[in-house]
């Protein structure tokens, strides 16, 4: 169970949390895949990725949020029907760093998303082009009551990230070229909720059913190797389906950014870093002098590394055998 937050403003950061990160709703975050040829099978092997995101939206008392995701990924041999195999798992972490306006006192938080786990399905069509195919699910369910922010007094609790409430079945397609040093991919990620989903233990008999909007993602990659150098645009988004009253994702129908993205291959190692910046959003900030309500646009910066951790010896070439011949 998530601990009782007992600090003084936790009232006020609560409401900056569901402003930015409830409405999001989805558990996929968006861009969390741009910068990768989903749609290129691996070559056989172990991997380690590590995805960490940083956003600052426009409005001034908003909490900043962090988003980090390491995944490890084993390329398997097997290749049924022609498409290899390819298992994840990835245990997310959200962070939220507060901007409360002087004398409220600031409070940050973590809070561990249900483990990723899944596999996926890619497919070499040939001429540099793949296909690949994913399912999963985060199980966050086991979080017990995480996402959740109780006060001092007990009477208040407010779902910190409301899509915890049920597992998140997780759906993909992507498709990719590679060829040239290109990087062509587009990524489309559906998120299903239980809906309506329930947080266990005495928060979730406060709370009650809470009301999830099933959404879909996409992240949009192009980009072009020069030797260790890659360089290029990216874009995502997502789009919530229910954005009626009661729905975790009220008026919020979703966002897209757009960005560029710039990378390094160490050989052992391989780093990129990108940056986006919010062109279409949903949500809305007001000024609480003015009372005007306007657009909450969202920045984000993103680092990744990947780490090739093991790749199986190429087969011996075979002696060649001697040739004898008789006379």
């Amino acid at each position: 169970m998530m601990r009782n937050w007992l600090a003084a403003g936790a009232v006020a950061l609560t409401v900056g949390m569901t402003s930015t990160i409830a409405q999001a709703q989805t558990t996929t975050v968006p861009g969390e895949q741009v910068g990768l040829a989903i749609g290129a099978p691996l070559p056989e092997g172990i991997y380690a990725l590590n995805t960490f995101t940083y956003r600052r939206t426009d409005g001034r008392n908003d909490p900043d949020t962090a988003v980090n995701v390491p995944v490890l990924v084993w390329s398997t041999p097997l290749v049924p029907f022609g498409g290899r195999i390819e298992l994840l798992v990835a245990p997310p972490t959200v962070f939220a760093f507060t901007r409360n306006p002087a004398g409220v006192a600031n409070k940050d938080i973590s809070i561990n998303v249900g483990t990723f786990v899944g596999g996926i399905w890619a497919f070499d069509l040939g001429g540099n082009f793949g296909v690949s195919l994913l399912g999963g699910v985060y199980l966050n369910e086991l979080n017990g009551d995480r996402g959740s922010i109780i006060t001092a007094n007990g009477t208040t609790a407010t779902p910190v990230l409301p899509q915890l409430s049920s597992n998140t079945y997780r759906f993909g397609v992507a498709g990719s070229y590679t060829g040239d040093g290109w990087n062509l991919t587009a990524n489309l990620t559906a998120n299903i909720y239980d809906s309506p989903g329930r947080f266990g233990g005495p928060v979730g008999a406060f709370l009650g059913p809470i009301r999830l909007s099933d959404a879909l993602n996409f992240d949009l990659t192009a980009t072009k190797t020069f030797g260790n150098f890659e360089i290029g645009a990216v874009g995502y988004g997502t789009y919530n389906f229910d954005i009626s009253q009661g729905s975790a994702a009220v008026g919020n129908r979703g966002r897209f950014a757009l960005g560029g993205l710039v990378g390094y291959d160490f050989k052992v190692f391989k780093v990129q870093a990108y940056v986006a910046r919010d062109v279409v959003t949903g949500l809305t900030t007001t000024n609480a002098f003015t009372g005007r309500t306007r657009s909450d646009y969202s920045t984000d910066g993103w680092i990744r590394f990947i780490i090739p951790l093991y790749s199986p010896a190429p087969a011996a070439s075979p002696v060649p055998a001697a040739l004898v011949r008789k006379y």
